[in-house]
């Protein structure tokens, strides 16, 4: 697992402070500084265990005291003793993945689970247990590992499932959550006229029976953590919403989350009502009020920091944004947006109005960096935060200014969030090329965010002289960055290519050789002829591995510049219906059997070696992801192997 260890050192004061965001706290010519980042790359060997902070584990109080979190209030479900502490809920794993093409496996998950307990999340929504029994598995390992792992500071995450307001949903939900040390059942029902009429085909009251009776089946299980969201709720009635969130309220609910599911609402309307919600619900004093805004208008971390200004405490929200559609709100906008502004601009709500949360943000950009891997959805380079171009200054009246002062262009560290610059950009004079060491490759790959060791440092560089040996002028940091994400897709490797040759041309037939190194330690190879090469290459090793599936998409990018620039290709690939390898799930929204989608990445100088790499990196996630959904088939003795809509009830699912 990527964590983020050494260029955190760099932070001069500690992260929980305001001021700790503010350029003009890093003076990078300090003893201090000096004295914090020598001794922090010499902690990094000891930042093992999964649920130790190196404010725990190292002997300089300097160091000790960048990892030092803030105390966080007790958790009580239903109720928080400090009204200014927001509690952060993390949908990554459920709402995030729900993202076309963000397929994710079982070991990904888990990892991505633990870097968000180190990041600090109060709550992590694992998954939709009842989707799948991949998706029941997932979220139940993640409940019975990182839910049981408590930190030095006695933090551990609560772990929520999503289910329906049906019974079948809900228990399935439990089984999944149960084992960790706080679990939570999420359970939902459309409440807007529209979602009503055309999708539920049922009346308020009939609503508002289904709620309670879902919230009452949850807490008879003995789960006394009860999340309930009013499906479309920006667009519903707030008389309506009055009735039936006193009525689970009632029933044992403790959170009530608030979901803008389609993006509708101004951060003005949002804001007011969550206020007209807190004053007209009786019994909304014992509950925790919670936002979930989806970015359709680009809103939704307004919209949920508006919430907040209103009495929200619970801000629900993915890394990177990801999620259905044009994605959720942003968990790292609002993470800073609160530690920058939340102490002076939040006044009117309960409490003092000055908001603050205990995540330590300089887990940031590793926890980005890890989730853009693995599910293979790149951020655009000026996305806020953690962009590539977040913390780059090309124009020369801000380079300028840059160079007398960091804070006239910078209104906070790359420091601060984990991305730790350093000399990389000042003119180190570091090259790396064919005759350059491991050393100086990890070296590099920590300054930008990667705390390999072991065998994945091994990995990529393994892979990094293959490609220096044929790329002159050394590699640059994009160059380098693409041969991470390269052998991301190779964790669960089956299949390798070893060989490849094509032929084409204008008056011949596209052919291709294809050799490859099977799971049993035997080489295999076909020739086969396509419509191109890339086409013919495909075809060649869908014969090798046996499979059957369809591309549908496939997109290539020169890393940089240049004739000897490095390709970087991602496909996405769906098995065949009633073909061999058969990935049929429940879609999340509608109930419905689907075929599951697998993307795959690879990169290298030739092209034809690119496309190849991620092809077969798509075709070995398949394959792991349907050994994995067999090996469960054959242990389940619930009865609930095959996920299948249920009779007589109309799907439904909070489309945030």
């Amino acid at each position: 697992m990527r964590i983020y260890a050494t260029s955190i050192a760099a932070l001069t004061c500690v992260a929980t402070s305001t001021l700790a965001f503010t350029p003009s706290h890093l003076n990078s010519g300090s003893a201090v500084q000096r004295s914090v980042t020598s001794a922090a790359l010499s902690t990094s060997s000891i930042l093992s265990s999964p649920t130790a902070l190196a404010s725990s584990l190292s002997a300089d109080p300097a160091i000790a005291e960048l990892y030092k979190r803030r105390t966080r209030p007790e958790y009580t479900p239903g109720h928080i003793s400090d009204p200014d502490y927001v509690r952060i809920f993390d949908t990554t794993l459920r709402d995030g993945e729900q993202s076309p093409g963000a397929t994710l496996t079982s070991s990904e998950k888990l990892e991505i689970a633990r870097n968000l307990a180190k990041l600090g999340v109060d709550i992590i929504e694992a998954g939709f247990p009842i989707a799948s029994p991949d998706d029941f598995a997932g979220v139940k390992q993640i409940a019975d590992v990182v839910g049981q792992e408590v930190f030095d500071d006695g933090y551990v995450p609560v772990i929520a499932g999503l289910s329906r307001a049906n019974e079948k949903d809900i228990q399935r939900a439990w089984d999944a959550v149960k084992g960790a040390l706080r679990p939570r059942i999420h359970t939902f029902i459309a409440t807007s006229e529209i979602h009503m009429r055309s999708k539920l085909n049922k009346t308020e009251d009939e609503v508002l029976e289904i709620a309670v009776k879902a919230v009452t089946f949850a807490k008879s299980l003995g789960c006394n953590d009860i999340e309930f969201s009013p499906e479309d709720a920006g667009r519903s009635d707030p008389v309506y919403l009055y009735r039936i969130l006193e009525a689970v309220i009632e029933a044992g609910a403790t959170t009530l989350n608030i979901p803008d599911t389609t993006g509708w609402n101004m951060p003005w309307e949002f804001g007011d009502l969550i206020k007209m919600l807190r004053e007209n619900v009786p019994g909304a004093e014992g509950v925790v009020f919670s936002t979930h805004c989806q970015n359709d208008l680009g809103l939704a971390t307004a919209n949920s920091l508006a919430g907040a200004l209103n009495g929200a405490r619970q801000l629900e929200c993915t890394i990177n944004g990801i999620g259905e559609r044009a994605g959720n709100a942003s968990l790292e906008e609002i993470v800073m947006s609160l530690a920058l502004k939340g102490g002076t601009h939040f006044s009117g709500g309960p409490g003092t109005g000055k908001l603050y949360t205990a995540v330590n943000p300089v887990y940031i950009t590793p926890t980005s960096k890890m989730v853009a891997e693995y599910t293979g959805m790149k951020c655009q380079p000026h996305k806020a935060i953690v962009g590539a171009n977040a913390f780059q200054h090309e124009s020369g009246i801000h380079q300028d200014g840059m160079i007398k002062d960091k804070s006239t262009y910078e209104i906070m560290t790359p420091e601060s969030i984990g991305l730790m610059r350093g000399e990389s950009q000042s003119g180190a004079g570091i090259v790396l090329g064919k005759h350059s060491g491991r050393n100086a490759v990890g070296t590099r790959l920590r300054e930008l965010g990667y705390d390999y060791d072991g065998d994945k440092l091994n990995a990529v560089f393994k892979r990094f002289k293959e490609v220096a040996e044929k790329k002159k002028g050394g590699l640059d940091d994009d160059d380098l960055e693409s041969l991470v994400s390269d052998q991301a897709g190779s964790m669960n490797e089956l299949w390798k290519v070893t060989g490849l040759q094509t032929t084409t041309g204008l008056s011949g037939i596209p052919t291709s050789t294809v050799k490859m190194l099977g799971p049993d330690g035997v080489e295999r190879y076909v020739s086969a002829t396509g419509t191109g090469p890339v086409d013919a290459v495909y075809k060649a090793i869908d014969q090798i591995m046996g499979v059957s599936v369809t591309l549908e998409s496939y997109s290539m990018n020169s890393v940089n510049e240049g004739i000897e620039a490095l390709a970087s290709t991602r496909v996405v690939i769906v098995p065949n219906t009633n073909g061999p390898n058969d990935s049929s799930v429940m879609d999340a929204q509608t109930s419905q059997l689907k075929e599951k989608k697998f993307a795959g990445s690879g990169s290298d100088t030739d092209i034809i070696t690119s496309s190849a790499r991620a092809y077969t990196s798509a075709l070995n996630k398949l394959l792991t992801w349907k050994m994995r959904r067999m090996a469960n088939e054959s242990k389940d003795t619930t009865g609930a192997v095959d996920a299948v809509a249920i009779e007589g009830e109309v799907p439904v699912v909070v489309a945030k």
